[in-house]
């Protein structure tokens, strides 16, 4: 008895306060409520990946009065019956059962858009609120991706997959700062809010407006699948860049499935580096013409296509060779045995000074871009053990080297940006909401790669190459391209004998370039073709086709600017909870379809929508006053 007593008095007083604060933290416990990520948006405004609130919707069965729960379980019956389409006797035997049994954490519905939520805890009993209806709500976030998979590599993930993509990259400005509520234990691994309000509301993530331009994308996409599809490539990838600034237009990485069709794999621009083949001739030639070696009419004999160095040869494609002819044409005709030479007879004596060229032009180097993943390019250096006698011939051509196709593509934007190498950028701002955080303003890597006089020449032997050279193909008498083919062997090793790796990169227009691009195929089928001018020059060509001759040339006004004078609602705001009578309808003439439906409704708005296309007719006009649970009529064209 004693014992007892002792005991008793140990736990009730000595550690009392002890036990009552575990009981308490067992029992009651903060839950974080994460923040809605901010929105991804294109150049002109179309949205790339949002965060759409979710809702999962309870009742405690158990804490409603008696009375109330007689009287108005049919009418909730109903109204659940009218919404979910299952029976009203369903409905009303589920409630009874949960009432009989006690069922404190009673599942209503799951997974609710935000309307869909508005809805229902207005519906009788629940609209009581917590402590008198039994209502629980537990709110969550998903991400959408309302234009698809254009750009998802780049674009990333709002988890570990978004390292390497912009998701990952700007997650610091996208994520938000979680919010606190505290929730009760009722059983095994269940807990519900004590109150309705949060301890602390969550502050929703900045916008990122990337630099890609919708219109831009979609033709480099279907330019880059159609040849895929053509030549049953392994994997491709197409970038389209800004001259002058440097910013990612369109970014497109496919990859061939076992069923023959193509889907975002991996960055392949970003991450995989590879042997350039002959678009590295460039690099060697501005070179040597930089350092004063040669002129663009020094004569180089490629004799008859072939020569060899320590026992390995060097091949020109073109059978016989081309036999003497100009610097120039060396690189209009993409000789082999004449880039070989040039390099080889005017480095060979001190191959570090073209190792150390290349490296005043930033070749060799990391471009360090905003978003993760980017890969080393690899340049070997005279004083490592791999380097060998046949080193320097066969980085003349392209081969030793390895780097990005980003890279590749930096370089000769910089040939089109009068010598100066600026970073590619995929973010143009950040925003929170209609107001500009940061600007994101082009950053030159180097000032000028080479002289004024190299680059008139080499900008004149990128206009030959497509208009006498080997990308001929694709010349337009009305609209100038400049450009450099490559076409790489690789896998000549294995069993299943030699692949290659077909590009085509440059810049239109020739005269005042606006774009560069690069294009980029491997492993095309062999029986098909698989030269650069072949397989990637023609894909090249449409691009600049369509962007300047397919599409009308205009100034884009983005869509913050349309809402200029309205208030923006953004999911997961404040606003969207209780919107104040002062709130303003957007204006949302010529906003995709898919944006204005999502802001819609995401806001606590019911949009019954005809058509296909872009906003034509709105029923409440741009400055009126609106209130949620409101029906908004859209016409689309």
């Amino acid at each position: 008895m004693f014992g007892i007593i002792y005991k008793i008095v140990q736990i009730q007083w000595l550690e009392g306060n002890q036990f009552r604060d575990e009981a308490i933290e067992n029992a009651i416990k903060t839950f974080e409520i994460p923040a809605n990520r901010g929105n991804v948006y294109t150049a002109d405004g179309s949205l790339l990946a949002t965060s759409v609130p979710k809702y999962d919707v309870r009742m405690d069965v158990a804490i409603i009065p008696k009375r109330i729960f007689n009287r108005d379980v049919l009418k909730l019956s109903k109204a659940m019956s009218a919404l979910f389409g299952k029976p009203v006797i369903y409905y009303e035997n589920y409630f009874k059962k949960a009432r009989e049994q006690k069922n404190k954490y009673l599942l209503i519905a799951n997974n609710l858009s935000y309307s869909q939520f508005e809805i229902v805890k207005e519906f009788p009993i629940l609209r009581l609120g917590t402590f008198k209806g039994g209502l629980i709500v537990n709110q969550r976030t998903v991400r959408g991706y309302p234009l698809g998979k254009i750009a998802a590599r780049t674009i990333g993930y709002d988890d570990h997959r978004g390292e390497s993509g912009i998701e990952g990259s700007f997650s610091n400005y996208l994520k938000g700062h979680v919010g606190k509520h505290l929730k009760q234990k009722i059983a095994k691994g269940q807990w519900k809010p004590i109150n309705d309000e949060n301890e602390i509301d969550p502050i929703d993530g900045l916008d990122v407006i990337t630099s890609i331009d919708l219109n831009i994308q979609d033709i480099a996409h279907h330019a880059l699948l159609e040849q895929l599809e053509n030549y049953e490539a392994e994997h491709g990838t197409v970038v389209v860049m800004e001259v002058k600034t440097g910013q990612v237009k369109a970014i497109s990485n496919l990859a061939r499935t076992k069923s023959g069709t193509y889907y975002e794999e991996r960055n392949f621009a970003v991450w995989e580096t590879h042997e350039p083949g002959s678009t590295f001739k460039l690099m060697g030639m501005v070179a040597a013409l930089d350092d004063k070696l040669i002129d663009t009419s020094t004569i180089i004999d490629t004799e008859k296509g072939m020569i060899s160095i320590h026992g390995k040869k060097i091949i020109d494609s073109h059978r016989g060779g081309y036999g003497k002819i100009t610097a120039a044409q060396v690189l209009e005709y993409s000789s082999n045995v004449g880039m070989a030479k040039i390099i080889t007879q005017n480095y060979g004596s001190n191959p570090q000074k073209f190792i150390d060229k290349l490296h005043s032009m930033n070749v060799g180097k990391k471009l360090n871009i905003s978003i993760g993943g980017e890969s080393m390019p690899k340049v070997p250096e005279p004083k490592s053990k791999n380097w060998n006698g046949l080193s320097l011939a066969w980085m003349a051509w392209g081969y030793g080297v390895e780097f990005t196709d980003l890279q590749t593509l930096t370089f000769y934007n910089a040939i089109a940006n009068n010598g100066k190498m600026v970073r590619p950028l995929f973010v143009k701002e950040i925003r929170d909401q209609d107001k500009v955080i940061s600007s994101v303003q082009p950053e030159v890597i180097v000032e000028k790669i080479c002289s004024q006089e190299t680059l008139i020449k080499v900008q004149a032997l990128l206009k030959n190459v497509v208009k006498n050279g080997t990308a001929k193909n694709i010349y337009l008498p009305y609209f100038q391209l400049a450009g450099k083919t490559g076409t790489c062997q690789i896998d000549y090793w294995k069993d299943s004998g030699t692949q290659y790796i077909s590009s085509f990169v440059g810049y239109f227009p020739a005269e005042a370039p606006k774009y560069s691009c690069i294009v980029v195929i491997h492993k095309p089928n062999k029986k098909f073709g698989y030269y650069g001018a072949d397989v990637a020059g023609p894909a090249f060509k449409k691009i600049a086709q369509k962007i300047y001759v397919s599409t009308p040339l205009y100034e884009s006004v983005t869509r913050f600017d349309t809402f200029k004078n309205a208030q923006i609602l953004k999911p997961g705001n404040q606003a969207l909870t209780q919107i104040s009578k002062d709130s303003l309808m957007p204006n949302l003439n010529k906003m995709s379809g898919m944006d204005a439906i999502a802001l819609l409704e995401n806001s606590g708005f019911r949009v019954i929508c005809e058509g296909y296309g872009k906003v034509a007719y709105q029923s409440i006009k741009p400055g009126d006053s609106i209130k949620s649970n409101k029906i908004i009529r859209l016409k689309l064209l």
